[in-house]
């Protein structure tokens, strides 16, 4: 079998905790901010989990096995 290759783009956004929760940054905080409120550029700097949802398809570009 082949080795898995992990997506570049993927390895770049998210990151493994210790307890196996992938840690995500959240969006809407790169470009025009002046438009955003303060509170809400504040909120948007906190970091999230990835939803149980997505967690295959994360786990699937970070090639991190089951």
């Amino acid at each position: 079998m082949p080795k898995v290759k992990t997506n570049s783009s993927a390895k770049k956004r998210f990151k493994l905790t210790g307890t196996g929760k992938i840690a995500r940054k959240s969006a809407y905080k790169s470009h025009i901010l002046t438009k955003k409120t303060t509170k809400q550029k504040r909120n948007l700097t906190k970091t999230g989990y990835v939803h149980e949802a997505d967690m295959g398809n994360v786990k699937r570009m970070l090639a991190i096995g089951k």
